[in-house]
């Protein structure tokens, strides 16, 4: 190789490398940017610079055969990688890759892939982690901040790029035998070099990762590093852009090249170094005054001078982000670390999603979209069509399961029009209507997986990590059980396990009971792992059972009405599983502690009342005589409206066919006076409102019957003041409160 080459070490997600990347291009003006990365995809490097394309995108490679055999290969604006591409289309240079083929990669089996971890376990530390190795020379106690220091963040110019080359040809004049493919990759780099070098006359730029650089300036026989790659595995590849995300540039996501702050870095290629700390700050300001946080100016300069003061001290060349931290903690969060990480993940990480442009060849997801809509015989159309399924059926339940797929990718190409509303286990019904965004959000959820079983799967466990609520939790599993992914299934079950045993919040525990219900019932008709799930919601249900009474203590109104709204749906979902008599028997039991215990919220009780009387655990006439104690005279208002509520919100019919429950009610309300009547008004015409109107007739003419003798005293209501004593009228007043609504 001849004096043409130049090789450029960088870090792959480096703004200082990026940066002094593009000084060196435009001082060298090759003719030929070559860039690690698969060779098979370079036709796709000029689509990188397409002014539609929006960083963060990923190079997406995958197995034509098997769609999830995947590879990512991540870009940012600050990608050293990307910027060279974006100057040689600028300026006419020709450009490929010239890493190992993604069809090499692709093509590794079980077995070569075992080896390659195995190797590279046993490397030795310098060559895991070269810029570590450096630090510690340097007296750095991490790489991050050596790298930081020396390339990304320092002002001064210098011959960057040879100081790497010389640092990483020392680390490597002792190195161990590389791994296999580590071998490979670099012998296909240096023949990809030679080539280009052969074929051009003219300066030849070189970008790659800064470990390689003394490999590919050896000297090496060509029939060598050939040698080397004869009998690479290979596959049938297929290439695209996909967007990506700023989270999945960073470290934490687990992505090996990540960057610790891509907010930061990001921030560090947009400014310049004279401005950085300032604007730095400025965005610090304004996420915390968005936040409603106060913050002057004043307090904005001391962040600056301290951070810049504290760089001094730690005797770095200009203050990073850690030093800025510490001083936007210290000025601007007075003190406070909480507030400091209410705005940390907005400001370092981000939350930016890239583009494609619409040139973009289709992606696997579309392609597997298409193959399925074949097999299941959907045809999308832009008009809106009812589809009816049987679920008994295959097609049914292959349609089904896609539709239900797809609404786990955000995609709802189909919505359910009787969802929550029947207790049926084999029918379904759609409103089928195809919208052109979907194809972009299948894209975008290419980040979970290359099939639309992988990336629904995918999201649904990234949900499930996140989600800290039982309930929230439990309908995820309901949802991945009913989309028919067993993976996701069993992650969210052994997490819905886990959970449900830390737990002893009864709102939270009766919060997870409807959709758990939900998910036996649907076991039914479709074929999926439920027997942990029949094991876990009985220990769920005592669970609740034991931690209801304590939950139901001395509740606010909002917290009473939350409480009651749970409660109901979840004896409702125990109803509906159809559990073991003993379970149900320990649930009920619970119910009757909370009617004995005084300390219980009244509109709570007044529902375990009511629960105990439908399931005919409570007899009409003790039912009768509960009321009757509850709405007594001498039971504060308050309390007396809350048992009133519980018991027959929702429930008011009752009292057209239950003499003894419509005596008790009708003797408190004859004992409130106007004042108490007035206040609780509301509430009467909100359990009265309930009632249609032969419902509120028939209530009447059973009032009317006892008091006066007569089934047809609602004719005479509008008069009822001046006929009846004030107190019968109230009671007119409060049943026809809805009649008008």
């Amino acid at each position: 190789m001849a004096g043409d080459i130049h090789l450029f070490g960088i870090r792959h997600h480096g703004p200082g490398s990026a940066r002094r990347l593009v000084e060196a291009l435009d001082a060298l003006r090759p003719i030929v940017v070559l860039i690690e990365g698969p060779a098979d995809a370079s036709d796709l490097l000029p689509m990188l610079a397409d002014p539609d394309m929006t960083t963060p995108v990923a190079l997406l490679t995958y197995a034509e055969d098997n769609p999830a055999n995947a590879s990512f290969f991540p870009f940012a604006d600050y990608s050293p990688e990307y910027q060279a591409v974006c100057w040689a289309v600028r300026h006419g240079a020709a450009l490929r890759f010239i890493d190992l083929p993604a069809s090499d990669r692709l093509g590794a089996s079980a077995s070569d892939i075992a080896e390659e971890i195995a190797a590279r376990a046993e490397e030795d530390p310098v060559s895991r982690d070269p810029i570590g190795a450096l630090a510690t020379a340097a007296g750095y106690d991490d790489g991050e901040s050596w790298w930081s220091d020396v390339i990304e963040e320092n002002p001064a110019t210098g011959p960057v790029f040879a100081a790497v080359a010389d640092a990483m040809t020392a680390l490597r004049a002792d190195e161990k035998p590389l791994s296999a493919r580590e071998a490979a990759r670099e012998a296909h780099m240096r023949i990809e070099i030679a080539k280009a070098a052969k074929e051009c006359d003219g300066a030849v730029a070189v970008i790659c990762g800064a470990w390689h650089v003394p490999a590919l300036t050896e000297r090496r026989s060509l029939a060598a590093d050939r040698e080397l790659l004869k009998g690479r595995p290979k596959t049938k590849i297929k290439a695209t852009w996909a967007p990506w995300t700023a989270p999945r540039l960073s470290r934490a996501s687990g992505y090996g090249a990540g960057v610790v702050a891509p907010g930061w870095c990001a921030h560090l290629w947009e400014t310049r170094d004279g401005d950085r700390i300032a604007l730095w700050l400025a965005k610090v300001t304004r996420v915390l005054r968005d936040r409603g946080h106060f913050v002057s100016t004043a307090s904005v300069i001391e962040a600056q001078r301290l951070g810049i003061a504290l760089a001094a001290l730690r005797e770095r060349p200009s203050p990073g982000f850690e030093e800025l931290r510490e001083a936007a903690i210290a000025c601007l969060c007075n003190g406070e670390r909480a507030m400091w990480n209410d705005i940390a993940a907005e400001l370092l990480v981000g939350a930016g999603v890239g583009a494609i442009p619409a040139a973009t060849p289709l992606a696997p997801l579309l392609e597997d979209l298409q193959r399925q809509q074949k097999a299941t015989r959907l045809k999308p159309e832009a008009l809106e069509r009812p589809l009816t399924l049987d679920l008994r059926s295959e097609s049914g339940l292959m349609r089904s399961t896609l539709l239900h797929r797809l609404g786990a990718l955000d995609v709802p190409w189909g919505q359910l029009t009787d969802a929550g509303r029947s207790r049926g286990t084999f029918r379904e019904n759609w409103q089928l209507r195809w919208e052109p965004e979907f194809a972009v959000r299948l894209v975008e959820n290419l980040l979970y997986g290359s099939t639309i079983a992988e990336a629904a799967s995918g999201r649904l466990i990234e949900a499930m990590g996140k989600e800290a609520e039982l309930g929230a939790l439990a309908g995820l599993v309901r949802n991945a059980m009913i989309a028919d992914l067993p993976r996701a299934t069993e992650s969210g079950i052994a997490a819905l396990e886990t959970k449900a045993a830390l737990t002893s919040d009864g709102q939270a525990l009766l919060d997870a009971l409807p959709p758990m219900a939900d998910i036996l019932r649907y076991g039914e008709a479709r074929a999926g792992t439920v027997e942990h799930l029949a094991a876990l919601m009985p220990r769920i249900v005592v669970q609740a059972a034991i931690a209801l009474p304590y939950a139901a203590r001395n509740l606010d109104v909002p917290a009473a009405a939350k409480l009651r709204g749970a409660f109901l749906a979840g004896d409702a979902a125990i109803q509906l599983a159809k559990l073991d008599p003993d379970i149900v028997s320990r649930w009920r039991e619970a119910l009757t502690a909370l009617l004995h215990d005084g300390q219980t919220t009244r509109l709570i009780a007044g529902t375990a009342a009511r629960l105990l009387y439908e399931a005919e655990l409570l007899a009409a006439d003790h039912t009768a005589d509960l009321l009757a104690r509850m709405l007594s005279p001498g039971t504060p208002v308050a309390e007396a409206a809350g048992f009133f509520e519980g018991f027959f919100e929702g429930a008011g019919q009752r009292l057209i066919h239950d003499a003894a429950l419509r005596g008790a009610v009708d003797g408190w309300l004859l004992s409130l006076d106007g004042e108490a009547f007035t206040a609780n008004l509301p509430l009467f015409r909100r359990v009265f409102s309930a009632l249609d109107r032969n419902e509120r007739r028939r209530l009447m003419d059973a009032l009317f019957a006892r008091n006066s003798g007569g089934a047809r005293g609602y004719r005479l209501i509008p008069h009822a003041a001046a006929i009846w004593p004030q107190h019968e009228a109230r009671v007119l007043a409060l049943l026809t409160a809805g009649a008008t609504r």
